[in-house]
């Protein structure tokens, strides 16, 4: 995928080095002056993901209203570099592991963005059952069989939704197994009527 993110990406650096503070694992956010810089920090999150939950670009993803369970394990996921995206590894870093969860609570706790009326929602495609084995029935994610909390996929935008599954189909998104083997089986084609159909929910 072309990097299309640089002028963002200086940016949030540039702001985040000025935030940026020695992280303590064990330390929570207890002083208002820890509950300031943090608010801070999560501000910068706008800059790619939206000020009022709608990402400034279609491959970004919506985190606002996502499963607060799914958000946690992306973040660590990309503190650790078990998930590698630059932009996101340099966010994580300067996280203490409270704040990571903290961010995932906060973000949880926003509505997903109301979506504007479009086209009519296409026929669900052959094979979407396997995605609401974990995904849940109406693919807004909890619980999964397989583990770890699912996320959320309706309403997702088509840009992102297509690009992670390839990413997974190729082996470049590596933090999920299941995922990994499920999106292998499936073909270009099928990968991209199922986003379409699932970013239309």
């Amino acid at each position: 995928m072309v990097n299309n993110h640089f002028p963002i990406v200086s940016g949030v650096l540039v702001v985040l080095a000025a935030l940026a503070a020695p992280a303590n694992a064990a330390e929570a956010i207890p002083s208002s002056a820890s509950q300031a810089e943090f608010g801070a920090k999560l501000l910068v999150c706008n800059a790619c993901h939206g000020d009022n939950g709608v990402p400034k670009n279609a491959t970004i993803p919506i985190i606002w209203g996502q499963q607060e369970k799914f958000l946690t394990k992306q973040l660590h996921d990309f503190q650790s570099g078990t998930r590698d995206f630059e932009v996101m590894s340099w966010m994580t870093i300067n996280l203490a592991p409270s704040e990571l969860d903290a961010a995932a609570a906060s973000f949880a706790k926003k509505s997903w963005p109301a979506r504007s009326a479009g086209a009519a929602r296409p026929s669900p495609p052959a094979g979407i059952a396997v995605c609401q084995i974990c995904h849940q029935q109406n693919l807004a994610g909890g619980p999964s069989p397989s583990g770890p909390t699912a996320p959320r996929l309706a309403g997702q935008r088509y840009e992102y939704l297509v690009e992670a599954m390839r990413r997974y189909a190729e082996g470049e998104r590596t933090n999920s197994a299941e995922m990994l083997t499920i999106m292998g089986a499936l073909s270009a084609a099928e990968r991209d009527a199922m986003a379409r159909y699932i970013s239309g929910l």
